[in-house]
């Protein structure tokens, strides 16, 4: 039986690192290599060569195709075996073949789905604001963390906390009550509706403080997509909007790699400074994240305590539970 997790994309790295030298990339605790070949496209198999063992990141590129750096057997973007240099006249077997992976590239990203075979029909994340040609798209991270990709996610659906940890930045503490949201679960995931929060600064483009309406949608065990629309009095444009996705790659059980896919309506702002609030709101959730025990979310009713205004990642923690999600819960 296929582990669930395997059934998802996921992405592994920014696609900018993959060029014709093998890069190795670890996800779900499985040591993978990703290389390009000659027509520059992106292909990935697990970091194992099915003679020895040995890293096949450790070898090179040679005409598109890997070469492990143990004895030259070589390998093609489907894991077959074209070539072993101390029998050139064998023809390999199946027995011979490397293990694949499913490959694809999106939003700046390179995407890998384990359960090769059944790609096709993977999960990945929908980020609809990619599709709309009035907001500005870009990347922020990878950023590094000490924690379990659940907990990283139940962060970014959790408002409550900005007040505290992003406090001057995202609220404040004398204006941390979150009113009632609305939930909406369905089949392949839930949304939150109706968020609101107060923010001393709505938007890049706001000139005072006021309410933002959140939005959250969640379809993907590793990530989640954030809208948020400024209350038109804090001095934003008509049909202002923002969203974001958050991106997770889940190294191993306790560590994660993150990126941010933004969608914003400031083409005017500097990029430098645009990451640099990101940083900013990062790392100072990176450390309270790091701080969480245990770093696996756990699932079981009553190990950690709950409250209303918590709707949102209690409906999250239902949503692993549902899914049969086993890697980064406990």
């Amino acid at each position: 039986m296929v582990q669930i997790e395997f059934s998802y994309w996921h992405p592994v790295c920014d696609s900018r690192q993959v060029a014709d030298e093998p890069l190795s990339a670890l996800l779900l605790d499985l040591p993978l290599v990703l290389w390009r070949d000659e027509d520059g496209v992106a292909h990935a198999l697990h970091d194992k060569c099915p003679h020895r063992g040995a890293r096949l990141s450790l070898g090179r590129v040679c005409h598109g195709q890997l070469q492990c750096a143990y004895h030259g057997w070589t390998f093609n973007h489907q894991g077959s075996c074209t070539l072993i240099p101390a029998m050139p006249q064998l023809t390999p077997t199946q027995a011979h073949q490397a293990k694949t992976v499913a490959v694809r590239e999106h939003m700046g990203l390179v995407w890998v789905c384990l359960d090769a075979e059944n790609a096709d029909n993977a999960v990945g994340p929908a980020f609809e604001a990619e599709k709309n040609a009035n907001l500005r798209k870009f990347n922020a991270g990878p950023y590094d963390v000490a924690t379990s990709a659940p907990r990283i996610v139940e962060n970014f659906l959790d408002m409550s906390h900005f007040s505290f940890v992003h406090d001057g930045w995202l609220g404040e503490s004398s204006h941390c009550e979150i009113p009632e949201i609305e939930l909406q679960e369905h089949e392949a995931g839930f949304k939150v509706t109706n968020a609101q929060v107060w923010q001393p600064n709505t938007s890049a483009l706001s000139i005072q403080p006021g309410m933002v309406t959140y939005s959250y949608e969640v379809m993907h065990p590793y990530s989640a997509v954030l809208t948020k629309v400024p209350d038109a009095q804090s001095g934003v444009p008509a049909g202002y909007q923002e969203s974001i996705i958050v991106l997770i790659q889940p190294l191993t059980s306790e560590q994660s790699r993150v990126w941010f896919r933004m969608a914003v309506a400031d083409f005017d702002a500097e990029m430098e400074d645009l990451l640099a609030f990101q940083d900013k709101i990062f790392f100072q959730d990176k450390p309270v994240l790091e701080s969480q025990l245990p770093r696996q979310l756990p699932l079981t009713a009553g190990v950690e305590a709950n409250v209303g205004s918590d709707k949102a990642s209690v409906a999250y923690r239902r949503f692993l539970k549902k899914q049969g999600i086993t890697f980064g819960v406990c």
